[in-house]
């Protein structure tokens, strides 16, 4: 659906007027990226390419928790994982006292503040897998019980990395992922009113997810359409997939909506005249 609701309070120069930005991220986090948008001028679109599910047997995750207080330090991957696994740790009376809590983004570290968790581990700048680890809380682990909360699959340094260090690494699995069953007719129909200005990426699954998607009618023009991507893992994955109007950003939603204001600013001699 297209987003396109008045702004109470701008926080900055309207920029992005006449642009239509396609967020691509879970309906339920999609809202403050699609705000940012919007008090910069431009009309968000929400088009989730990722489906976040509970997990269907919950008895490994509630396993984990009430052993928390045997473990010295929680990882949670995402927001998703936060929301997922905090919402039967706080029904369980909450994390246990001694235990130091770490995340990949800022993300993540919201919503664990949200819930009353402030001493967060995290990174400050790049947020993922590399940038935790690289951290001087995770390099002594020897010895450590770590426990990680994930969706189902996802990569496995951070696993892998902190074992080898000397660590017991166990996985807590406590969401699903899937791609939406929708087609691409709302991005089909911006395309032919040339109103589609970019796409917004923020993981290689749902990149993968919006090229199947978008079918055979769309993936020819998502190709040329600019995709905005926070990390260099999803630009690979673009070029992967054909993709040539690949703009990096900085992370965080912050960044990414000052990287399609630069990059538009630097196309405007170009379109003058095109809208």
């Amino acid at each position: 659906m297209i987003d396109s609701a008045t702004p109470t309070r701008p926080v900055r120069p309207r920029l992005l007027a006449g642009h239509h930005i396609v967020v691509t991220r879970p309906e339920h986090q999609a809202a403050a990226l699609a705000a940012l948008i919007r008090e910069a001028g431009g009309t968000p679109v929400l088009f989730p390419v990722l489906e976040i599910l509970d997990v269907q047997d919950t008895r490994p995750l509630t396993s984990v928790i009430a052993r928390l207080s045997s473990f010295d330090l929680a990882i949670f991957v995402s927001p998703n994982a936060v929301n997922k696994a905090m919402n039967l740790i706080a029904e369980r009376g909450g994390l246990p006292s001694g235990l130091r809590v770490a995340t990949l983004g800022e993300g993540s570290a919201r919503e664990l503040r949200r819930r009353g968790v402030d001493d967060v581990i995290a990174p400050d700048d790049r947020f993922d897998s590399e940038a935790l680890l690289a951290l001087p809380d995770m390099q002594d682990v020897v010895g450590k019980r770590i426990v990680i909360f994930r969706g189902d699959g996802g990569r496995e340094l951070l696993g892998h990395t902190l074992a080898a260090r000397g660590a017991t690494v166990e996985y807590a699995k406590c969401y699903r992922r899937a791609r939406p069953r929708r087609d691409a007719e709302l991005l089909l129909g911006l395309w032919a009113r040339d109103e589609l200005s970019g796409f917004v990426v923020t993981s290689s699954e749902g990149l993968r997810n919006l090229f199947d998607m978008a079918g055979v009618q769309g993936r020819q023009r998502l190709g040329a359409t600019p995709l905005f991507v926070p990390h260099p893992r999803i630009a690979e994955t673009a070029r992967e997939l054909g993709m040539s109007q690949i703009v990096p950003t900085r992370p965080g939603d912050e960044g990414i909506v000052q990287g399609i204001i630069d990059w538009w600013g630097a196309q405007a001699p170009a379109c003058v005249g095109k809208r």
